[in-house]
């Protein structure tokens, strides 16, 4: 079950997208809310340009999106100026597929890699604290 939302633009933006791809959102949302419950760390939902987003206090921002540019695709999203998805990519470039340096992309029929993608999240919830590390500490 996802978190009551706290904030009504945040699910507005949900229920602005098709069916489809807000029961994917949906599911990464849900999904980001547990690994902060199981690495106790506490969340701020917010939105920033437009997209729902996730921050910690020791962590770098994490958001969820879906475009209609690319109506089967969805995403979720990292800050472009870490060292987050050049990791990922090092780490699992077989379970995911990568947007540049910021994002890992789903289709809408793709099985999420839930551990991989729970992984990554952790990393980008704590990133203050192990960016200092080789490999973020992997």
């Amino acid at each position: 079950m996802n978190p009551k939302f706290e904030s009504i633009k945040v699910s507005d933006i949900f229920d602005s997208y098709p069916d489809a791809q807000s029961e994917k959102l949906l599911f990464l949302r849900q999904l980001i809310f547990k690994v902060a419950s199981e690495i106790n760390v506490a969340l701020e939902e917010t939105l920033k340009w437009g997209e729902p987003s996730y921050l910690s206090k020791n962590g770098s921002t994490v958001r969820i999106a879906w475009r209609k540019s690319k109506p089967t695709q969805y995403g979720i999203f990292f800050n472009c100026k870490t060292t987050l998805v050049e990791t990922f990519k090092e780490v699992y470039r077989e379970e995911f597929t990568f947007e540049d340096n910021r994002a890992i992309i789903f289709e809408l029929g793709d099985s999420v890699p839930v551990e991989a993608l729970k992984h990554c999240i952790t990393l980008s919830l704590t990133y203050h604290k192990v960016k200092h590390l080789p490999m973020l500490g992997i």
